[in-house]
């Protein structure tokens, strides 16, 4: 599964040309925002019913509930001192849509990757990926 979530991104970053951040979804800076100040539950309200996570080695789909629990306990043990999105893009073909940041923790600096997709007007999280650089 590591191996899925990983080339999925590669493939994407290859193929996909890197848009600018107006071009994204308007929950997009939200979100941002949310990790920014380590708050899961407004993160959890973009998450789809249920969430592939990978956060460091540990990685397992998750119900929304659990999936929002698994990031606070990340939040709270690393609390965020700064991020952003650094690349995103999208992929027409399945209204699908990626983000990728740089988090800065007390702890450690962690590559976020973040994968959606497009549910009527809104974008929501189906995958979430916290591991370190």
């Amino acid at each position: 599964m590591k191996n899925h979530i990983n080339f999925k991104f590669i493939v994407l970053l290859a193929v996909i040309p890197l848009t600018i951040m107006a071009t994204a979804p308007g929950g997009l800076e939200n979100i941002a925002q949310s990790i920014r100040s380590g708050d899961a539950k407004q993160v959890a309200a973009y998450f789809d019913k249920m969430v592939e996570m990978k956060i460091g080695a540990k990685e397992a789909t998750y119900s929304k509930a659990q999936a929002e629990q698994v990031l606070k306990d990340f939040f709270s043990k690393n609390k965020p001192l700064n991020f952003q999105f650094n690349h995103d893009g999208t992929s027409g073909a399945n209204n699908a849509y990626y983000a990728i940041g740089t988090l800065k923790t007390d702890n450690a600096k962690y590559r976020v990757s973040v994968y959606m997709k497009k549910n009527g007007d809104t974008f929501i999280i189906q995958e979430l990926s916290i591991e370190n650089e």
